[in-house]
């Protein structure tokens, strides 16, 4: 064997590892998305709507307070942010409330579909501006569609269609291999980067340090989101006792 393709045996095999260590960062940087995106969700569900009507109850008590005290300057600037406070959670619960279904979860075979098909079709083996590379970024829009939609049938037919298309481009000389390795290395290495700086972001957001405390707390039997929604309408129910009774006063004083 020429030193030239031991050279190219040894880069592929560098591209292979850390091809797979992309797909799989890629994977996971999806993943966590897709389980944010379901907390999320199941969150403003369980005691994001409560926390509206909490914090209307307490800008509607802090009004009427207002009203009886006029001329109490702090009064009034509590009121003010009360109802500042509520319009904040009305319009974070709005935004919540718009956002479409989460998608589905992820599950182990269809992580492996995806893992398989991606590293079947890895585009970047080939140069940007060749044939090849719009061939497999071309199929690799479609998997990313299917896999968006958790459709794993869909994914697995267009691995047997890349596989069979006779457009496939294989075989080419050591010297223009070569080159397009050393390129591929150097996408993957900044990809990986990119893709773990993500991962890192994202793990530092309030939604998965959330995510992950209740998560932990459940694995224990707990049910902390159930706990707090109770809680909550327990206030609830404490603030329209208090709304009933300051109106009272307030009409005894008409």
């Amino acid at each position: 064997m020429l030193p030239e393709e031991q050279e190219l045996n040894r880069l592929e095999s560098e591209q292979a590892i850390l091809e797979d260590q992309v797909i799989s960062a890629e994977l996971t940087l999806e993943t966590l998305k897709a389980e944010s995106a379901q907390f999320q969700y199941y969150y403003y569900q369980t005691v994001g709507r409560l926390y509206v009507e909490l914090d209307d109850l307490i800008a509607q008590i802090a009004r009427v307070e207002a009203g009886l005290e006029p001329d109490n300057t702090e009064a009034q600037a509590q009121a003010k942010a009360a109802e500042e406070q509520a319009q904040r959670t009305a319009e974070e619960a709005g935004v919540a409330e718009k956002q479409p279904q989460p998608p589905a979860k992820i599950t182990p075979e269809l992580k492996q579909v995806i893992q398989k098909a991606r590293k079947l079709m890895f585009p970047d083996h080939f140069p940007a501006d060749s044939d090849e590379h719009k061939r497999r970024s071309a199929f690799m829009a479609q998997v990313n569609v299917a896999f968006d939609k958790r459709d794993q049938a869909a994914i697995e037919k267009l691995m047997l269609e890349f596989s069979q298309d006779p457009e496939a481009i294989k075989g080419e000389d050591v010297g223009s291999r070569l080159v397009r390795v050393f390129r591929s290395i150097a996408l993957l290495r900044i990809r990986a980067t990119e893709v773990e700086q993500e991962i890192a972001l994202l793990k530092q957001s309030e939604i998965i340090e959330l995510m992950t405390t209740i998560t932990e707390a459940k694995a224990l039997g707990g049910d902390p989101l159930a706990d707090l929604a109770q809680q909550i309408m327990q206030q609830i129910s404490e603030c329209k006792i208090e709304l009933e009774m300051i109106r009272q006063q307030r009409m005894a004083r008409v």
